[in-house]
């Protein structure tokens, strides 16, 4: 399976609140956000830039690759501090990461686990959302096995402070906001609450407890019953919805 198949399925966007408050839970990262973002002025802001570049960076034509990379150059350009450097190599693997581990898991979640050929190849073709932003090719690792290696180190120094969780809070509990998304946002606590850690579950101060749990499986059991089956214009509408966008 090449990354275009995986990349075009919209479910995957039941994993963006997860992948987020991972890459908020690096501390450059979260102090950074929480001094020069604002998710309550614009909730949606960092998931739609996020969406837009690798829907581009997958499925775009060179202009638009050109276009998101500038885009996404500009708005680090003031997000600087003592701690942070968007343009830092092993932040933009961080990130990647984020997005890479998210999706496999959502993917395995809705799908079923692809087979180790698909795996390998979905893995090498992921590590372009950080070399397009200029992470050398070669800090991504090498492969799976050595990825999970690397996942399994920054684990334990993901740290969440009161500035971090402040920034979460208004990313799951949106005060403005298309009705939509602030109706959907529920099922969107519950999804980034259940693919968390208990570990970082506890650290954002996510309710938790055997009744969340039941519903948060039978929420994914339920859309892998279903979301399959969809046709695929259905499936892949938010990845012709932000590329029609971008132009």
């Amino acid at each position: 399976m090449p990354l275009t198949d995986l990349g075009a399925e919209g479910v995957l966007l039941a994993g963006g609140g997860r992948a987020i408050l991972l890459q908020l839970a690096n501390p450059a990262i979260g102090h950074a956000v929480a001094d020069h973002s604002n998710f309550a002025a614009d909730p949606l802001r960092r998931l739609r830039n996020t969406l837009t570049y690798v829907y581009a960076l997958v499925f775009g034509t060179q202009a638009q690759v050109a276009a998101v990379t500038a885009m996404v150059h500009r708005a680090h350009v003031p997000v600087r501090s003592a701690t942070y450097d968007a343009s830092d190599a092993r932040l933009q693997l961080w990130v990647a990461a984020t997005l890479y581990d998210t999706a496999a898991m959502i993917h395995e979640r809705i799908f079923g686990p692809l087979d180790e050929d698909d795996a390998d190849a979905v893995y090498r073709e992921y590590a372009i959302v950080g070399t397009a932003l200029g992470m050398p090719a070669v800090l991504w690792p090498a492969d799976r096995a050595a990825f999970r290696t690397y996942w399994n180190e920054q684990l334990p120094q993901l740290t969440v402070d009161d500035r971090v969780r402040t920034v979460s809070r208004q990313l799951l509990h949106p005060s403005t906001g298309p009705l939509w998304m602030r109706a959907s946002m529920p099922s969107a606590r519950l999804a980034t609450a259940g693919l968390l850690s208990p570990e970082l579950r506890d650290a954002y101060a996510l309710p938790w407890n055997p009744r969340r749990e039941r519903r948060y499986e039978r929420l994914i059991s339920g859309t892998a019953r279903i979301y399959p089956h969809l046709p695929a214009r259905l499936r892949h509408w938010p990845k012709d919805h932000y590329l029609r966008k971008l132009g």
